[in-house]
């Protein structure tokens, strides 16, 4: 590959933080702990003046650790990972936000960004003043602004508040005006971070079909994002990062969001999900646990057979009850296409399992010869009826991932994988 078909080369990149830490000698009764309060206050000595009985200590954090890549004009590139893997970072290194600590980039061509809410823009200036300004830092000349700017507009829906200041945008509108801006000033080169889920759900549509457009140009983006659906739909090629490093860079999108999705850093299976930050909390349902079990009641630690059968368990509180209520799961295969909605009330109300205050543990039966082989996805479904979300799949939704493998069937036709998604034994007559 010559150097004229690379977008962006970078070799051995690193970026360390600093990290302070204050760490006492020794611990303060609680008379030391008066005394040294009411000298702060009276000034009897320096307050910038650290305790004899503090101890600073620093600790190096690499945020980025031995980065190697190389990305062609035209790729469309989405970095996954999860959170604190460093794909933030890098997109700020490329973009020249961020110095980096160790290391080289090539970058062949002129860079647009839209890394978070408030980069880029003035909040003084207006939203047209800001359209202006974003193009002469990307090096374009006031005509070939100006030849743009209906467009711009148009597309970012703000034409009301072109002449308001940003400070006073909502987040929406100003994600819609950045990325407005970062997408149709023609930069070679694109970058998005996961900042699109700001947007509404239309919105969020607009932009991936703005990005493949830009792609299709022949113009290169880089995609930071969580929504694995967005990124097979976008990317031809993945990076996947881990505590600041590459762990995998490859053209079968697919296979690598599989991985991702599938297993944890630790390569176990992800059939079990815990609420051990104490994440949603509702009056309605709030959210324990989240789990696959097999047909002896223990969390699935490996594939299932086709011919088990295994469940579905959702644990949670419940502290005020609604008959709104509705707590079920979404499932999807490899592919991620949906495959179905599955909900407690599903069926007649006089069959509906008793809800009750206090804990409610829910249970599901996905029945043995129903699945195909492969591994699939559960998302939750936690709201009130037409009223409102509590946990949405597809957008705020834990995720937890089970395989099927083997116990296919019965007949020597059917040894492997069968065609489709699904591989029910029906029963059959002849007359």
């Amino acid at each position: 590959m010559s150097d004229n078909d690379i977008a962006i080369k970078v070799g051995n990149l690193g970026k360390r933080y600093v990290i302070n830490h204050q760490k006492d000698k020794g611990d303060d009764n609680f008379r030391e702990v008066i005394i040294g309060g009411t000298k702060k206050i009276i000034g009897v000595f320096n307050p910038f003046k650290k305790s004899e009985k503090q101890k600073e200590t620093t600790e190096d954090f690499w945020a980025l650790n031995d980065v190697n890549f190389e990305i062609k004009k035209g790729d469309k590139v989405g970095i996954i990972g999860r959170n604190g893997a460093g794909k933030s970072t890098l997109l700020k290194v490329l973009s020249r936000i961020t110095e980096p600590t160790t290391g080289k980039i090539h970058i062949n061509g002129r860079i647009a960004s839209l890394l978070e809410v408030g980069t880029g823009f003035h909040p003084e200036l207006t939203g047209r003043e800001n359209i202006y300004l974003n193009g002469a830092i990307l090096g374009m000349s006031r005509k070939e602004i100006k030849a743009k700017f209906d467009e711009i507009v148009a597309f970012a829906e703000v034409d009301k508040f072109l002449d308001t200041p940003v400070k006073r945008y909502s987040s929406g509108m100003y994600v819609r005006l950045a990325f407005s801006v970062a997408a149709h000033l023609e930069p070679e080169i694109l970058v998005v971070d996961e900042v699109l889920a700001v947007g509404d759900v239309e919105f969020q549509k607009k932009c991936l079909g703005k990005m493949k457009d830009v792609s299709d140009q022949g113009r290169t983006v880089l995609f930071v994002s969580h929504n694995m659906n967005a990124i097979e739909q976008l990317c031809d090629h993945v990076i996947l990062m881990s505590e600041g490093k590459v762990i995998k860079k490859s053209n079968n999108v697919r296979e690598v969001i599989h991985d991702y999705l599938a297993f944890n850093e630790n390569g176990i299976s992800q059939s079990e999900w815990k609420n051990k930050d104490d994440q949603y909390k509702d009056k309605n349902f709030h959210l324990t646990s989240f789990c696959v079990k097999d047909n002896e009641g223990a969390a699935v630690t490996q594939a299932v057979r086709n011919d088990e059968v295994f469940s579905v368990e959702i644990k949670g509180y419940i502290e005020e009850l609604d008959k709104a209520l509705q707590v079920g799961y979404a499932l999807y295969d490899e592919d991620n296409n949906l495959l179905y909605w599955s909900i407690f009330n599903d069926s007649a109300e006089k069959e509906w399992p008793e809800v009750k205050k206090g804990l409610n543990v829910f249970c599901s039966d996905i029945p043995k010869r129903f699945l195909n082989e492969g591994t699939y996805r559960l998302e939750l479904i936690i709201s009130l009826y037409f009223r409102c979300w509590i946990i949405e799949p597809q957008k705020n939704s834990p995720t937890i991932f089970f395989t099927i493998q083997g116990g296919l069937s019965d007949s020597p036709y059917w040894m492997i994988r069968r065609p489709g998604t699904l591989a029910p034994e029906l029963k059959w007559s002849v007359k």
